[in-house]
């Protein structure tokens, strides 16, 4: 008998469970065994358990996941996106300090430099963040195209001139012989 797998006297229960579709876990869990020897002992006796609920499932949970990242990286996104507002309106700044570590503050009509390098910073990581969770879709390659009828359109310029430049050609030793 191979390494791992159980005593024969349970594998008459085991084809049992097997035949009434129970699957690798539900088995292990009612004969009260890993996994593993089910698996191992499953194997040695032929039997192969049906996986297409376990990979719906697995596809199932990673759809569930990309949503899940999706919606983080809206909500990175958002907080980009308010970061960068918060630097044009009014911001209190606040302080404690003297001997006594007073309490101060003061309102200004937008943030101020150091504020604004903070949310600044702040947006740069959240947009960094929601890129990474969801990454920007590839470029439709507009450049690429522009570059390519442009290479084409100098080409067919230097075509047509080098066409004239023959034609001028011809028609000077045509006028040549006449």
């Amino acid at each position: 008998m191979p390494h791992g797998v159980m005593a024969k006297d349970r594998w008459e229960e085991l084809r049992e469970l097997h035949a009434e579709g129970k699957g690798r876990n539900v088995i292990a869990r009612e004969m009260g065994i890993a996994t593993g020897v089910v698996s191992r002992t499953a194997e040695h006796l032929g039997l192969a358990f049906d996986r297409t609920a376990i990979q719906a499932a697995t596809a199932a949970r990673l759809a569930d996941l990309a949503e899940r990242r999706s919606v983080l990286a809206e909500k990175f996104q958002d907080v980009a996106e308010d970061s960068l507002e918060r630097i044009y309106k009014p911001t209190t700044v606040y302080a404690f300090g003297g001997s006594t570590n007073t309490y101060a503050e003061h309102t200004f009509s937008e943030a101020p430099a150091t504020e604004r390098r903070a949310l600044v910073t702040a947006a740069g990581t959240a947009t960094d963040r929601s890129l990474k969770l969801a990454p920007a879709e590839a470029a439709s390659n507009l450049d690429g195209a522009k570059s390519m009828l442009g290479n084409l359109g100098n080409l067919l310029s230097a075509y047509s001139q080098q066409m004239d430049q023959q034609d001028a050609e011809a028609e000077a030793e045509s006028a040549d012989r006449a």
